[in-house]
């Protein structure tokens, strides 16, 4: 998996490309556990993003919930897949997703 991020002051964004899952999620964990300091507005774009596990869901989960303290979070450019994986897990209701 590529992770790719941009920073503008306080925002970030973040783009994802290949597979979230139980092995490349602790990259994503590892990344954001220093790039959310002092950010308020974060940004997935999950154009690039081909499949999302349960690891993965919870890595953005754990982002949601750092982001609610000190900001806001979305989620953009979501592929039908991987739409319809946050839909049966619940994770629409959850997260901020950017049609």
């Amino acid at each position: 998996m590529n992770i790719l991020k941009n920073q503008n002051g306080t925002s970030l964004t973040i783009a994802l490309e290949g597979r979230l899952d139980t092995s490349t999620s602790p990259q994503l964990e590892n990344e954001l556990r220093t790039a959310l300091d002092g950010i308020t507005e974060l940004l997935f774009d999950l154009d690039k993003l081909d499949y999302i596990s349960s690891a993965g869901l919870r890595v953005l989960l754990s982002a949601q919930k750092t982001m609610k303290k000190q900001g806001e979070m979305e989620i953009c450019n979501v592929k039908p897949e991987i739409m319809e994986i946050f839909e049966v897990t619940g994770f629409v209701d959850i997260l901020t997703i950017r049609e």
